[in-house]
């Protein structure tokens, strides 16, 4: 039985750490959400939602070859800079390439006829060009993430001979018809998506975030727990801060490029059926010849595995590899997992292809 100095102890332990956790309560009330996507940068190009940024470097010898890294149409790219020692771009720049980011912010009103067009035929070839202006070379590594990676696609199938150094793509999805959750959502029995474009111009941010939060419904309020459970401990904290604010900083789509989304993809599949057209040219992704890198995650709740599965038979590069990784959509690519595990094997698959 223990006795009265040791239960004074004890509960003087537990208050000390109820204490501290209320104080760290506070604190996580009482501050600012962390500052992200601060690594030096200047903006080269900034017309309507695009945004093209070039890194300032930080070796004194970069390969030849620069990386233009693409970021999907839904999210801020932020999420491959977040903070010092969890920043894809300053890995990247810390391994001697020249770093460019094609980003996005919210298209206004007046951009809700943006389309597909706009995207893989007028913004990714104004990047590229001015990423060549800069550099003074004449071909690029293109990485895209997620629907980033599908406009690197649909752009690379199209691409003049010579420009395309390399193509990597992280979790892209070309089977829409494996994406059953975004299915069910805009079954075309249901989903008048016509309505939505015309009576919203363009498509909510926050329609889309709810779309992505119901792929796991019980996972904001079990986070949310593990915060509360693990409020004094900094680290985790400053984590799921991160992150959180990555998740809820969702980004509006032009209405015209979501319609299509919707009705060439999710609906007809045309991507993976070989009949998508952009512009009137026709998208055969067999006609990449670039070394080509795709990099999935094995517990993808977004873009499943079997969503970008025929991705690495599809196109037609002679060097090309698929590397399926540990972790979710966004782990594969930010935070501890990605340090430990994606970015070394981007950097040394890059590093080969890029001199």
């Amino acid at each position: 039985m223990a006795t009265f100095p040791e239960l004074y102890l004890g509960a003087q332990r537990e208050f000390d750490r109820a204490m501290q956790r209320n104080l760290a309560g506070l604190g996580y009330f009482a501050t600012s959400r962390p500052t992200l996507g601060a690594t030096a940068k200047d903006v080269l190009i900034e017309r309507g939602t695009m945004r093209l940024y070039h890194y300032h470097a930080r070796t004194d010898e970069i390969y030849r070859v620069p990386v233009l890294l693409v970021m999907a149409t839904t999210n801020r790219g932020y999420i491959f800079d977040m903070i010092p020692g969890q920043s894809l771009v300053e890995y990247l720049l810390d391994a001697g390439f020249d770093v460019f980011m094609l980003d996005w912010e919210a298209p206004r009103i007046d951009e809700r006829r943006l389309s597909l067009e706009s995207y893989v035929l007028d913004f990714l070839p104004a990047a590229v060009a001015r990423v060549a202006e800069e550099t003074g070379e004449p071909d690029v590594s293109l990485i895209g993430y997620c629907f980033g990676g599908v406009l690197s696609l649909l752009w690379a199938a199209l691409a003049p001979d010579g420009v395309l150094a390399n193509l990597v793509t992280f979790t892209t999805p070309v089977d829409f018809s494996a994406m059953e959750m975004f299915q069910n959502w805009a079954d075309k029995r249901f989903f008048d998506v016509d309505s939505l474009v015309e009576a919203f111009g363009n498509c909510p941010g926050d329609y889309l975030y709810t779309a992505f939060d119901m792929l796991r419904p019980a996972a904001r309020p079990a986070q949310h727990l593990r915060v509360l459970d693990r409020i004094d401990d900094e680290a985790f904290v400053k984590s799921f801060r991160m992150f959180d604010r990555w998740n809820t900083d969702t980004l509006p789509l032009a209405g015209e490029y979501f319609r299509q989304m919707v009705k060439l993809l999710l609906w007809d599949n045309r991507l993976l059926h070989g009949t998508l057209s952009v512009g009137g040219m026709p998208i055969d992704p067999q006609r990449i010849t670039a070394p080509f890198l795709h990099i999935a995650a094995q517990h993808d709740h977004i873009v499943p595995t079997r969503a970008s599965a025929p991705l690495i038979d599809m196109v037609g590069s002679a060097d090309k590899r698929e590397i399926m990784l540990k972790g979710g959509h966004v782990s594969v690519v930010a935070g501890p997992n990605a340090v430990h595990r994606m970015w070394p094997a981007l950097v040394q698959w890059l590093e080969t292809r890029s001199t």
